[in-house]
């Protein structure tokens, strides 16, 4: 189980964007407790909501037709949007876990999943080239 960076959320494959939604709305039914998104439990729950519309957005973008958002409702009832949205998770999706995130995603690439096309992949590749550059 694991939050995918949200900077590399446009970048996924179908198959791990389809599997962030489900495990979203895993966390929304049941809270799991996993070594890899505990750290989530430590924020304001608008952080996973701001999270989960990244996800949501992408997937819309791409034409994907999600059927239910009861969970989602549920969980968030009462939780308001930010006037001024902001990047969740900041201590945690910080510049090494987007490293992270990127080797994880570049070996889906070079193993060859067949979901993962070249241009996409090589948008995210441009993207993490761009990013490290910056730092330098």
């Amino acid at each position: 189980m694991r939050l995918w960076h949200i900077d590399t959320i446009p970048f996924l494959p179908r198959g791990q964007l389809l599997a962030q939604w489900r495990e979203l709305n895993s966390i929304f039914k049941k809270e799991d407790q996993h070594i890899l998104i505990n750290y989530i439990y430590e924020y304001e729950k608008v952080d996973l909501l701001l999270y989960t519309n990244e996800v949501l957005n992408e997937m819309k973008k791409r034409g994907f037709k999600i059927k239910t958002f009861d969970k989602l409702q549920a969980y968030f009832e009462g939780i308001e949007l930010p006037e001024k949205p902001y990047k969740p998770f900041t201590k945690h999706h910080n510049d090494e876990y987007l490293e992270i995130c990127y080797f994880n995603l570049k070996e889906k690439y070079i193993r060859g999943q067949k979901d993962y096309d070249d241009n996409l992949f090589h948008q995210l590749d441009l993207f993490y080239q761009v990013k490290i550059q910056s730092k330098s």
